[in-house]
């Protein structure tokens, strides 16, 4: 029995997605509060519900029963609700679940992280390495899985990549590589590191297939789109002072991360694909995908 935690956001429900194809037995966890409708939607492809919240240690231990393995893709950065902050969803409501998980005698726990190269104090990336430190010292099977940007996120309007209209925000000067991966082969990553012991005890850095500076997305944007971009950059100068600036933990983690993207993050894959063969989505068929068609 697998165990997702953050079933009811985009990747946690992926992952409930991929592992009941492959005919797994299924548990998401699920707020009170989440949406019916997303929850119904896990129920009719097979999830066994169970409600509980990781600020609430009480209800995790059910939850926690019976499992073998727990998939936790939580983070109040996406899907925060009253009261989640980094430090009692991310941090201490982790680490309430994997302690919930040790007395339940959980055989193997996958968390996922972001890439150990954007470091950083920020609320978000202090949450993370705290909680890497906690399971790693808890005495489960872990496996702590580290992915780059997710290609869906801030290769979109949300963040200022606005491609419906040929407009792109890029954060620094837009020269240093990325390694953009796609928020499907991380949950793609998860099922298979979550079944296999080669994954055991180990922490595994994610990224795309090859890295891509911000510039040459939008030279790709703009072939496969058949029109040019305007480009507005944001310099390192003005992310620094809006960090400085930063008077809340969303503030503050979101001008982290924006500095994290202007400095690059260049992730070599080679050894995990050996591991675990993945056929992995390029930022050119990402943006082949959401344009609707071939290039011009």
């Amino acid at each position: 029995m697998h165990l997702v935690v953050g079933a009811t956001g985009s990747l946690g429900s992926d992952i409930c997605r991929r592992l009941r194809s492959r005919g797994h037995d299924v548990r998401g966890l699920v707020r009170p509060s989440s949406n019916p409708d997303t929850v119904s939607a896990l129920r009719q492809m097979g999830v066994e519900t169970v409600e509980g919240d990781l600020r609430d240690p009480a209800s995790l231990e059910p939850a926690c029963n019976g499992a073998d393995v727990i998939i936790s893709t939580v983070t109040s950065i996406r899907s925060r609700q009253s009261g989640d902050s980094f430090a009692e969803t991310d941090t201490q409501g982790q680490a309430n679940l994997i302690d919930a998980a040790a007395r339940s005698g959980v055989k193997r726990f996958v968390y996922i992280s972001f890439s150990g190269n954007l470091g950083g104090d920020d609320p978000l990336t202090v949450a993370k390495r705290s909680t890497e430190e906690k399971l790693q010292n808890s005495g489960i099977h872990y496996t702590i899985l580290r992915p780059s940007l997710f290609m869906e996120v801030w290769l979109s309007p949300h963040l200022g990549f606005d491609y419906p209209n040929a407009k792109a925000v890029i954060f620094g000067t837009g020269l240093r590589p990325l390694s953009w991966i796609s928020q499907g082969d991380v949950a793609e990553l998860a099922v298979l590191t979550s079944i296999s012991p080669d994954a055991e005890n180990s922490i595994i850095e994610l990224g795309g297939p090859a890295a891509v500076n911000p510039l040459d997305v939008v030279t790709l944007f703009e072939q496969i789109g058949g029109r040019p971009f305007t480009v507005e950059h944001v310099p390192e100068e003005a992310l620094q002072a809006q960090l400085q600036a930063a008077d809340n933990e969303l503030a503050k983690t979101f001008a982290a991360l924006q500095l994290k993207y202007a400095g690059g993050d260049e992730i070599s894959m080679t050894e995990t694909l050996k591991r675990f063969p993945v056929k992995m989505k390029s930022v050119r068929d990402y943006a082949i995908e959401v344009l609707g068609g071939g290039e011009s």
